[in-house]
């Protein structure tokens, strides 16, 4: 197993309502799970590869709950990442060298039907966590927005947090508020959908450590 460690921010946007069931073992809240996530790398390697300041995006669908199985992924990568850097993110998230059920790439990859052939772009991202704000940009295939919740009476900023000590992905996540659209293999579009900022910190065995704030 080539060893592994990454410590990047993520933001996460799906179909679900806030909060999103999935978080606590509860079925997603339209029957189905469409998803899109970015991951800004601040410092990570695979082996001897060095993986600081790539990017990264997931672009995923089930027909019903995650478990069930019947998935489709397409990742975008960074173009800016060399040939060994492309094979070393391609490998971690698509879940190989991992403890089983160690990581969410791992979890997620034992649950596709079909996976696309990658894409090599330029990736905008911006990820605030503690702000709970964010953008990811892929010309012509995803993006995504994502803000605070905010009350529907006072227009306030709402900040909720999610506590999750055996997560496979974070300790602890902010949530927020999305739209997002993306096209090519996988479309799909929606607006004041779920959001998820975390810092996030894992390795071939799981979670080292990860906090929102």
């Amino acid at each position: 197993m080539t060893p592994w460690e990454i410590q990047a921010d993520e933001l996460v946007t799906c179909n679900c309502a806030y909060g999103c069931p999935c978080q606590f073992n509860a079925l997603p809240t339209h029957g189905n799970c469409e998803a899109m996530a970015g991951f800004q790398i601040h410092k990570g390697h695979y082996g001897d590869t060095r993986l600081d300041g790539l990017r990264a995006v997931g672009v995923l669908w089930w027909p019903g709950a995650i478990h069930e199985g019947h998935g489709k992924a397409f990742i975008i990568v960074d173009e800016r990442a060399d040939e060994a850097q492309r094979e070393a993110l391609l490998a971690i998230l698509f879940g190989q060298d991992t403890d089983p059920g160690a990581t969410m790439w791992n979890v997620f990859a034992s649950t596709m039907e079909e996976v696309f052939d990658p894409a090599f772009k330029p990736i905008e991202i911006e990820i605030d966590v503690d702000a709970r704000v964010g953008r990811v940009f892929v010309e012509g295939l995803a993006e995504s927005t994502g803000e605070p919740i905010r009350n529907p009476v006072t227009g306030e900023t709402h900040r909720a947090r999610i506590d999750l000590p055996q997560s496979f992905e974070y300790n602890l996540a902010e949530m927020g508020s999305s739209t997002f659209k993306t096209t090519g293999p996988i479309e799909m579009s929606f607006k004041d959908r779920y959001a998820q900022f975390a810092h996030i910190h894992l390795n071939n065995h799981g979670v080292v450590k990860s906090a929102a704030a």
